[in-house]
């Protein structure tokens, strides 16, 4: 059984919708054992500032449904560092926190494993819009990010069809493109770019479009992940070539925000509460994780050490759905 009396909850990296569920769930589940949770503000910086404060049951009301994070989030290099993470578990100690859970990415979890390396313990729980985190197969965040960019996608086919146009649409993705591919399937896009195959515009992208316009079609769609990039060049590209009137949009930021949907709030619930059971039941370094609808968890460094490919099947169907 669990020694720990006291949680400490962080948000890191980039802001995910569902977050705030989480760090509810955690707050919740945490008093309902009989834990004290303390809530830090603004991720790992806020750890070595001594950001920190006690949740109560209180403190966590009219959250659910909100976007972003009640607790911030912030960049830390000084963390980066090996003082920077003894630092960081000597203010846990001054506080009392005998635990720590971290909501957040790939790079959040890094320093999760560091803090645990130096005998620290930490629950992970995955929270990002780019459901890149190999170790799960969905992140909190992901659905109500794919939902925005649909609305969007819904909107800018009625104005391209007006007029005869092509889109071209720029989503999230630096290094992953889950939120393009998914986008382009259920927006009916005619092509989508992804940073995790190499591609040629000509054979990609100018060949379904005109292959397109020979049937008869008079609007277009290509969704383009921020990892590729150049959606304004690839649109001038396309209205070059095919003479069809061609606009770009980069969605950006909006695609991090808004109320989370039900599926969001409902599985950071589950992991939120997963997680402090993980704490209660004595185990510790683990990141929370789902595998075929089911909530587990995997020891830190073998999730780190897990990699993500996208979906070849997914990419296929794109294109035969494309026809």
């Amino acid at each position: 059984m669990s020694e720990i009396k006291t949680i400490g909850v962080l948000t890191s990296g980039g802001d995910a919708p569902g977050m705030n569920a989480a760090v509810r769930a955690v707050v919740r589940t945490g008093i309902y054992y009989g834990f004290k949770v303390l809530g830090i503000r603004k991720g790992y910086a806020g750890l070595l500032s001594g950001d920190i404060e006690e949740m109560t049951l209180r403190s966590v009301g009219d959250l659910i449904h909100r976007g972003g994070t009640v607790l911030q989030t912030a960049r830390s290099s000084e963390f980066n560092t090996e003082a920077g993470v003894k630092k960081g578990i000597t203010i846990a100690e001054v506080f009392g926190i005998d635990a720590l859970v971290v909501i957040g990415g790939d790079g959040s979890f890094r320093g999760a494993r560091d803090l645990s390396s130096q005998g620290f313990t930490t629950i992970c729980i995955p929270a990002t819009i780019d459901n890149d985190i190999a170790s799960t197969e969905y992140t909190i965040g992901f659905d109500t990010a794919l939902n925005t960019v649909q609305d969007a996608i819904d909107k800018i086919r009625d104005t391209a069809y007006s007029h005869e146009r092509c889109s071209v649409l720029e989503v999230m993705g630096r290094k992953a493109g889950y939120i393009a591919l998914n986008v382009a399937i259920s927006g009916g896009a005619e092509a989508v770019i992804l940073p995790e195959k190499e591609f040629d515009i000509d054979r990609d992208i100018i060949k379904p479009i005109i292959e397109g316009r020979n049937r008869g079609k008079k609007h277009y769609l290509v969704i383009i992940a921020e990892g590729v990039g150049g959606a304004v060049e690839i649109a001038k590209y396309i209205e070059e070539k095919t003479d069809i009137k061609t606009r770009a949009t980069i969605l950006g930021h909006i695609q991090r925000g808004g109320s989370p949907t039900v599926y969001d709030r409902v599985t950071a619930s589950c992991m939120g509460a997963y997680a402090v059971k993980l704490l209660k039941n004595g185990s510790k370094n683990r990141v929370v994780s789902m595998q075929n609808g089911i909530i587990t968890d995997f020891d830190i460094d073998e999730a780190l050490s897990m990699k993500k490919t996208i979906d070849e099947e997914m990419v296929e169907l794109n294109k035969i759905l494309a026809l």
